[in-house]
């Protein structure tokens, strides 16, 4: 036997409904339904509830959308015959009765609160118990509370008697309504706002059944919460434990009462979503195996929060001040979600939810108003505009460096910690933030715990031409200071070239490695190459692509899921089509290996690091304004009087600024490749074709060889120096800038005057401009070289250093 709980966003309109059928009767087992009302239908009931209290007749507008929604729910389902209009009809009069009787007394009691709150999940389990052709049950009848109106406790002895009598030899499948049940004298109660859980649990463990489905709206506990953090995910299973801590730190999944009930007949617990039902969801038990990879199940947050400490000098070593601080805070029925106490005992703060302050505030003073008078303790401290912080995971108290690494990370990321809290089971670490460092603390707590740390480094290069060779040549000069200063080591374990590869699981002495692989055995092979590196299998490996091939690229999938890192300056990958750039990103972060590719924009300049901690941290990237080629920027910073446009493209050559063939570069493709990757890297969806590209170079010189091009390209001089001797007069300077705005980019030549940006760029450098919501008024602006062998090989050693996490 299973118990499934559909919650109202489930059961919010006819549609809904329909599924929620295909799911009940997809069932192999006996099936007991319990439902909450109709999405909205008892925040509209309390709405009409609380207008009534006015004593006027406020209430008929909330009144009448209740109605009619329940009306063409019906109307939808059954087609005009409506076998139980007349039951739901009955309820609807009892609500208006009871709602006049309120406006008359002028007076809302909880008593009569519970009687009328509980009226959609009533309505709403006969109308689905009637659809999917079920026995209906009432839940009021069975359960049994004492009179603590709003969120009554459970009698469980009686209720759990109840249950097994009323289902006593039970087959086939039943509904039941959440949230509703009665006190001894046959009175209405409920059991709190999300009380339907509850309601299936204590179902669930009075029966023994196999299993509790938690049918919502969303896949289940997510790492952390997907509307702040994109790159969050469904946490397939957690124990009772993690999920009663994620579940107490705002991750409203399910309704922690929920767990007891089940944990203690050690029932499973799966969270299901009723418009994906095919996802496997998250799954809830006593003990969870092979953990230890991810001591952190999922990070939470509660907002809403106000931190009150009471310190002084006179507090140290006495008897019973932390028992009368609590005993007070109880007396107001004020919630303490988060403790942190000195070990001195010189002071204790604790968080609260911040419209309880005055309540908490009057109790304290109230409570210790001799020794605040006499200056024993000072007066209390109120911290307003919080938020406490959880990470949840229970391999933690097995895993050494959680909290080291999480407050480091922290601390690096400019976040102030107000308050921590950890319990000795290490389960949970908790700390308070401003409201304001909020979301940049899940992002980055998030990044920091969600991806893997290295200490040794196996490289496999391939491509060792100009950049290549250059890595190299930094490499061997930085492997004795890594490893002294930074305990890392770097190994070249493989390296390749067009005809040659070589593979050494100790290491290639990088001073001999041209020799060792002219030398070497093994035929050069693209497959052979990402073969052997599967089957040496060494830790913390990563391919580093020094080329520009496409093929090289289209092995990055194979290379990821064999959990080995990248980091490349081969443009292909991150600018191909979008899926296949999603694809690769979302496979690296499952694996939990690193896909980098700074140097596919600027070079050695960190213009990907940058947008990424942007992103991460929570701001939101508005408009880039960019010149991201260098060897345009070079071509135009170069053309004169005396050097021609010809000259120019020629020299950059020359110089190592352009690609071998400078129609790549003239052609603006380039540009427009470094563009897009900075906009999905902001988190927009973009294709290579949205791209418009406003060529200064005639498309004839394009469609011919290379000869041809050289040829044909001096034409285009007397051109350009007429026009460049006007910008000189004008003080003028052409640009090929590069922008997004709005989910659309361009790249182009254009002409800035000296009070632009753009103006003093020297040389080959390269500028990005970033506005965003915080950098709006002034936009960040990163800037330095941007072409060349040499800083685009440190731009890729920079990268092998973030894989290392030193």
């Amino acid at each position: 036997m299973k118990v499934l709980k559909f919650g109202g966003t489930s059961v919010g309109s006819a549609t809904n409904i329909k599924k929620v059928k295909e799911i009940v009767l997809s069932q192999n087992d006996d099936v007991i339904v319990v439902v909450s009302a109709l999405g909205g239908i008892t925040d509209k009931i309390l709405t009409a509830a609380n207008n009534a209290a006015t004593g006027t007749s406020d209430f008929h507008t909330e009144l009448t959308e209740i109605r009619q929604r329940h009306h063409d729910t019906m109307h939808e389902l059954f087609n005009g015959n409506e076998p139980i209009r007349e039951v739901v009809e009955k309820l609807l009069d009892e609500l208006e009765q009871i709602l006049t009787g309120i406006t008359l007394v002028g007076e809302l009691t909880a008593k009569t609160l519970d009687r009328i709150a509980g009226i959609g999940e009533r309505m709403s389990s006969q109308i689905i118990a009637a659809f999917i052709g079920a026995e209906r049950k009432d839940s009021s009848l069975l359960i049994q509370t004492d009179s603590n109106f709003g969120k009554a406790s459970v009698d469980f002895q009686v209720t759990i008697k109840n249950i097994k009598e009323e289902f006593a030899g039970f087959r086939g499948i039943a509904v039941a309504p959440g949230f509703i049940s009665k006190n001894s004298k046959g009175e209405f109660t409920t059991l709190g706002r999300g009380g339907s859980d509850f309601t299936a649990a204590i179902i669930a463990a009075a029966l023994d059944v196999e299993v509790l489905e938690i049918w919502t709206d969303v896949n289940g506990f997510m790492t952390a919460d997907p509307r702040v953090i994109r790159k969050a995910y469904t946490i397939p299973e957690l124990t009772y434990s993690e999920a009663m801590e994620l579940s107490h730190f705002g991750a409203k999944v399910i309704y922690p009462p929920t767990i007891l009930p089940v944990y203690q007949k050690g029932i499973p617990i799966l969270i299901k979503n009723t418009f994906e039902p095919e996802n496997p969801g998250t799954r809830i038990v006593k003990d969870v195996r092979n953990g230890f990879d991810r001591p952190i199940k999922g990070i939470s947050s509660i907002s809403g929060i106000t931190l009150l400490t009471m310190q002084g000098i006179g507090m140290v070593g006495v008897t019973g001040i932390s028992m009368r601080l609590f005993t007070a805070l109880a007396r107001v029925n004020v919630n303490v979600i988060l403790i942190s106490q000195a070990s001195s005992e010189n002071s204790i703060s604790v968080a609260i939810e911040e419209k309880m302050l005055s309540k908490a505030e009057q109790a304290i003073c109230e409570e210790f108003e001799k020794e605040i008078a006499s200056g024993q303790v000072n007066k209390i401290d109120i911290e307003k505009e919080v938020s406490v912080v959880a990470i949840v995971g229970e391999n933690m108290k097995k895993t050494t460096g959680v909290a080291g690494k999480l407050f480091s990370t922290i601390g690096r990321n400019g976040v102030n910690i107000i308050a921590i809290a950890q319990g000795a089971s290490e389960l949970n670490i908790s700390w308070v933030v401003k409201n304001e460092d909020l979301r940049k603390t899940l992002n980055v707590v998030h990044e920091s715990f969600f991806l893997s740390e290295f200490v040794e480094l196996n490289i496999f290069l391939m491509g060792i031409g100009t950049v290549g060779g250059n890595l190299l040549q930094q490499l061997k000069q930085q492997q004795e200071k890594l490893l002294k200063e930074k305990h890392l080591r770097v190994k070249l374990t493989g390296v390749a070239n067009s005809k040659k590869m070589l593979f050494e699981r100790e290491g290639i002495d990088i001073s001999e490695f041209r020799d060792k692989l002219a030398q070497a055995e093994k035929t050069s092979s693209l497959q052979g190459f990402v073969d052997e590196m599967k089957d040496m299998n060494i830790y913390n490996s990563v391919f580093v692509d020094c080329t520009a091939s496409d093929n090289v690229a289209s092995v990055y999938k194979e290379i990821l899921n064999a959990n080995i890192a990248i980091v490349t300056a081969n443009k292909v990958a991150a600018s191909s089509d979008y899926e296949n750039y999603a694809e690769l990103k979302r496979i690296a972060k499952r694996k939990g290996v690193k896909f980098l590719f700074e140097t596919n924009v600027g070079a050695g300049l960190p213009i990907i690091n940058t947008l990424n901690d942007l992103v991460n941290s929570g701001d939101r990237i508005l408009k880039i304004e960019a010149v991201l080629s260098g060897t345009l920027n070079y071509i135009f910073n170069t053309i004169s009087e005396d050097i021609p446009l010809s000259k120019t493209i020629l020299m950059a050559k020359e110089e190592g600024y352009s690609e071998p063939d400078p129609r790549i570069d003239l052609s603006g493709v380039d540009v427009a490749r470094k563009i897009l990757i900075l906009a999905r890297e902001s988190g927009y969806r973009i294709e290579m074709e949205d791209i418009s590209i406003k060529r200064f170079v005639p498309d004839s010189l394009f469609n011919g060889t290379l000869d041809e091009f050289w040829e044909g390209v001096p034409g285009l001089d007397a051109a350009f120096e007429t026009e460049r001797k006007k910008l000189v007069a004008e003080n003028k300077k052409w640009r090929f800038v590069a922008r997004f705005e709005n989910g659309k980019a361009e790249a182009g030549l254009e002409v800035v005057d000296a009070s632009h940006p753009f103006y003093d760029l020297e040389g080959s450098n390269n500028l990005v401009m970033y506005t965003t919501e915080r950098y709006h008024e002034f936009p960040m602006l990163i800037k330095g070289y941007g072409a060349g062998a040499s800083v685009t090989a440190a731009g890729v050693f920079a990268d092998l250093i973030k894989v290392s996490n030193i």
